[in-house]
């Protein structure tokens, strides 16, 4: 008789929970060698760049990819840090501390790069190896936009649609008005006029979108504008007191307005001379905040006319966003700790 052979289960299988913290990326090192891959990359993404491939790769491969790494390298070595890209450095560090408030027997916590090093491929296989079977995705954005949110999630879409045994997923999508949120950066910017003192106006600097997306569906600019009016609250803010904008245009379709940095070249010819800039759509110092807008978008400032001009920086590692962070989690985690 034809007899095959017995299969012997692996059972008990370890049970973990995952929580995987998604950001943007950022290059290896501030050279243009390591840049361009980085921006191939980035640039390749269809959530990124809304064009058609036969007209959008001549260019990216092209005059981009020819002189954009470069000037792109000179800008990250004026904020790159020693342990390496801040925004690497300051996503580790809130892996970190968040693995912390959880049993590393039940909750093993990790972080990816939607473009770039720790690829979401190589994290998400290194937690199921762990023993991770189910994983809850939360992306570092507090506003939802198609370009960030949604393309780091295809990331996480694609990596399963590879796997035979698919963990089961959860996702954070956005957490714009979280109250502990709201209250963090306005805490924080706070804590800054109280040993900075107060410029004429805060400025709330969000990340620029074409106004193609927003007309297509995207919730970001509204988004943006419920964060802001709701952090000026809980500073008892007026409507004067403060501006929303939006910066890192890129290209020549239309953005949404108004731009930050023409704002920055405005502001001091309308007799508005100190001002306090706040990036609330993140969470980790980077390079569209440090040099962008902390060195670029003083030396606008003061060369228009401006004369004081303080950057706040994103809440980083800060206890209090490691707790915003935790009671997120927390919530999106519920049945899954209890079982």
């Amino acid at each position: 008789m034809f007899q095959t052979e017995v299969y012997q289960p692996s059972y008990p299988p370890q049970h973990k929970i995952g929580v995987l913290l998604l950001n943007l990326g950022s290059p290896e090192q501030a050279t243009a060698q390591a840049v361009k891959p980085y921006l191939k990359q980035f640039l390749s993404d269809k959530r990124v760049i809304e064009l058609p491939s036969l007209l959008w790769q001549p260019i990216l491969r092209g005059p981009i990819l020819t002189f954009r790494p470069k000037e792109s390298a000179q800008k990250y070595q004026r904020v790159w840090l020693k342990e390496g890209s801040p925004l690497t450095v300051y996503t580790q560090k809130q892996s970190t501390l968040l693995q912390t408030q959880f049993d590393p027997e039940k909750v093993i916590v990790d972080f990816a790069m939607s473009y770039g090093m720790p690829s979401v491929e190589h994290v998400m296989q290194k937690m199921k190896a762990q023993g991770v079977t189910q994983l809850l995705v939360f992306p570092l954005y507090p506003q939802y936009a198609g370009s960030s949110t949604a393309a780091a999630l295809d990331g996480v879409f694609r990596v399963l649609m590879k796997q035979r045994n698919m963990l089961p997923v959860r996702t954070v999508t956005r957490f714009y008005d979280h109250p502990l949120y709201i209250q963090t950066i306005a805490n924080n910017i706070r804590a800054f006029w109280q040993q900075h003192g107060k410029g004429d106006r805060l400025m709330m600097s969000f990340h620029g979108v074409p106004l193609q997306t927003i007309e297509k569906g995207d919730p970001y600019f509204d988004e943006c504008h419920y964060s802001a009016r709701l952090i000026a609250q809980a500073l008892n803010l007026t409507e004067e007191d403060y501006i929303v904008s939006f910066q890192s245009r890129f290209g020549k379709a239309k953005w949404v307005e108004p731009s930050t940095q023409n704002l920055l070249v405005e502001l001091p010819k309308k007799g508005i001379t100190k001002l306090d800039v706040i990036c609330p759509g993140f969470v980790s110092d980077c390079l569209e905040t440090l040099e962008e807008i902390a060195i670029d978008g003083k030396e606008l400032f003061t060369h228009a006319g401006g004369t004081q001009y303080h950057y706040i920086p994103c809440p980083n590692e800060q206890p209090e966003w490691v707790e915003v962070l935790k009671t997120i989690t927390l919530k999106e985690l519920q049945g899954w700790l209890e079982q």
